[in-house]
């Protein structure tokens, strides 16, 4: 054992245990019982299982257990995101793919070709870059996987500065934020901007936050440890307190956390700042947006969406196989083409099917990437799907590698579309691009979205 530490040898993961035992003591609290002869007894914790607690100490303990029941912050209201509240349209049970027989996939491909037919399923290029990353991208110190999360993070940005949203008097709220890079990259392109909050968004406790170390002060960093499925912005303190326009940003939004980010600004947070009634939600925010300086690009018509209580959204999608018919925001748009979760389903599970004809390239990818965000190892859990999904060759013989993949293809392309026409029914111009190449990321697909200016109410006089 390394000196200090405890003597415990763990065989399960092959080393000594790394906690430090208390002083003069050779094993920690949590392995003590092998240096003790007493008759006291260690019992696992019944709120978690993974640690042990002496049982003469068991109520003391519970008082202080870190995995103890928290009280729930003023910003969390029960599934306020969660969508869809009759789960009579939900199958009980869900037939696996690979159970299908080969006239049912087929059925299944003849819906979906179908559904897609008059869609637009060729997007363009928006592969853009920001000055505030081009030191980073320079540095030869940079490994490929940390070239690879750059180029990234500089197109998103470099679409936002497209879209005119990097700006002052704004809240920029990162979903699935992670180590929280994305905002510290909009925060340095922010340098000289003035009024500029930021919220990160995640569930889990997050290791090695690189949002501690922005040194402006002129801007607000919060975290925000809740799931989006119960996030109400409304009540966030410091967007109660400045009413700013926010702007939703992520970068690789896994699955159903983007239908519920987009359900959290759209619908919960819009609603909450302009009560029932459209009209005062965008006087409310004019009244907000005055009370900051307009930069240049504020002063142009294509930038009316400060009025709105969302200013927009930019969010790079990913693991459309992890989508939930349950949250997903475009089921009336899956009805309005004949199709329902059942349908939902295995789309969902096929759109797996995208990369599976690049296997020994989407390995390569995860690997060098893995390593960088632990949020971001989505072609990882994207192949390990796929594989799963696809088991040894199910439809040899039946689809072609190729096919699978311009199914797969189809697939995530539909369950956008969903997005995009849910999106402008709420008052939004919506769109997708590619925003950076599939060597960089195979899910280099961009959803952003800014007030429709025809839909907003103009000022009066």
């Amino acid at each position: 054992p390394q000196p200090g530490r405890c003597g415990h040898f763990v065989r399960r993961k092959g080393r000594f245990c790394r906690m430090v035992p208390a002083p003069g003591r050779r094993f920690c609290g949590e392995h003590g019982q092998e240096e003790e002869q007493n008759d006291r007894k260690r019992i696992p914790c019944p709120l978690d299982p993974k640690h042990t607690v002496y049982e003469d100490q068991l109520q003391k303990h519970l008082k202080k257990c870190n995995s103890r029941e928290k009280p729930k912050p003023v910003y969390f209201v029960q599934d306020i995101n969660a969508g869809l509240k009759d789960v009579a349209e939900i199958p009980e049970k869900q037939v696996a793919l690979s159970s299908l027989s080969s006239e049912e996939l087929q059925n299944l491909i003849v819906k979906l070709k179908k559904a897609s037919n008059g869609l637009e399923l060729h997007l363009k290029e928006e592969i853009q870059s920001h000055q505030a990353l081009q030191k980073a991208l320079n540095d030869p110190k940079n490994g490929e996987s940390a070239f690879k999360h750059l180029k990234q993070q500089a197109s998103i940005l470099g679409n936002m500065e497209k879209l005119h949203l990097l700006g002052p008097g704004r809240c920029f709220v990162e979903f699935g934020a992670g180590r929280g890079k994305l905002s510290h990259w909009v925060d340095v392109a922010l340098q000289n901007v003035e009024n500029v909050q930021f919220l990160l968004v995640e569930r889990a406790t997050t290791r090695f936050k690189v949002d501690g170390k922005h040194k402006r002060r002129d801007s607000i960093f919060e975290r925000l440890q809740v799931d989006i499925q119960h996030l109400c912005l409304s009540k966030v303190p410091i967007l109660e307190k400045k009413k700013l326009p926010v702007v939703g940003i992520g970068k690789h939004l896994c699955g159903a956390a983007t239908d519920l980010a987009l359900r959290c600004l759209v619908e919960s947070y819009s609603a909450c700042c302009g009560g029932e009634n459209e009209e005062p939600a965008a006087k409310r925010c004019r009244t907000a947006t005055t009370e900051v300086a307009p930069d240049t690009a504020a002063e142009n018509d294509s930038n009316t969406e400060n009025r709105k209580p969302v200013a927009g959204i930019v969010i790079a999608l990913c693991c459309h196989h992890k989508c939930d018919w349950t949250h997903y925001v475009g089921r009336e748009f899956f009805k309005s083409v004949g199709l329902g979760p059942v349908e939902f389903h295995y789309f969902q599970r096929m759109s797996s099917w995208a990369t599976c004809g690049m296997r020994e390239t989407t390995s390569k990818v995860s690997t060098s990437e893995e390593s960088e965000d632990q949020t971001n190892d989505t072609e990882e859990r994207e192949q390990t799907f796929s594989t799963a999904e696809s088991g040894s060759d199910t439809w040899q013989g039946v689809l072609t590698v190729e096919e699978r993949k311009e199914i797969g293809c189809l697939c995530k392309r539909l369950i956008d579309h969903g997005r995009i026409e849910y999106l402008q029914q709420q008052g939004y111009k919506a769109a997708l691009q590619y925003y950076t190449e599939s060597a960089v990321s195979l899910e280099n697909v961009l959803l952003t979205a800014v007030p429709s200016p025809s839909l907003i109410t103009e000022p009066t006089t």
